[in-house]
């Protein structure tokens, strides 16, 4: 079989075999940063994203929230269940340590109630929020179109008589301040000695574990294997 395509007149003919091979040529020779939204959840915190606060900033709850903000920061930077989240540059991302490194965090895997926080809170909101009311939560659905809101159902009503307790602060970060900024190598040892919260929320569980306290994660992952 052959295809046939046609341009300004001329048609080419190409086999259905050589066609392929240029698609696998065009896709090896993508741009790697073309290619990070293909993943699918939160990945491994790698990312530099040019937040690099002095110490740890003050974090205030948002009213009838279990998410926090940080009036201070001059970006939209929250924390929720035991993580931090900044949405910058049309993207979510996470991290168990003020000043990452962080993951990016794909749309279907957002904590509802870190998408419900409203307009307000968001210290510098992108253009595209211009004109939505500021007491409510940014119009993600028409954001990320139809296709997401049919998944995620629901995402903007709150049950305000079963709002989760805020988690706590992780204040122990308070002692690492410029230089003495660890690693990412040596943040999950400190984490796990320093905060004990385990999340609530499924979405956040699995990649705290990872980002948090991988260690622990796999010890213990390790453990059930061998109980087998």
């Amino acid at each position: 079989m052959t295809i046939r395509l046609v341009k300004g007149g001329y048609s080419l003919g190409m086999s259905r075999w050589a066609l392929a091979g240029l698609v696998l040529l065009l896709l090896a020779s993508a741009p790697a940063a073309a290619q990070v939204n293909v993943n699918v959840g939160i990945g491994l915190p790698s990312l530099d994203i040019g937040i690099h606060l002095p110490a740890l900033p003050t974090l205030t709850l948002v009213p009838g929230s279990p998410v926090y903000y940080a009036p201070s920061v001059a970006g939209n930077f929250f924390f929720y269940d035991g993580m931090y989240w900044v949405y910058q540059n049309d993207n979510w991302y996470s991290s168990s340590w003020y000043n990452g490194p962080w993951a990016l965090v794909q749309p279907d895997i957002m904590p509802d109630f870190i998408l419900r926080v409203p307009v307000q809170y968001y210290r510098r909101p992108p253009s595209y929020f211009h004109g939505w009311a500021a007491s409510a939560p940014p119009r993600w659905d028409e954001h990320w179109g139809p296709s997401w809101a049919q998944r995620n159902s629901g995402w903007e009503h709150v049950d305000r008589g079963h709002v989760p307790p805020p988690a706590p602060l992780p204040t122990y970060q308070r002692r690492y301040t410029g230089t003495r900024y660890p690693a990412q190598p040596q943040q999950p040892a400190l984490h796990a000695r320093n905060y004990k919260y385990q999340p609530r929320e499924e979405v956040v569980r699995q990649p705290y574990a990872e980002h948090a306290a991988p260690a622990a994660h796999h010890a213990a992952h390790d453990g059930e294997e061998h109980r087998k």
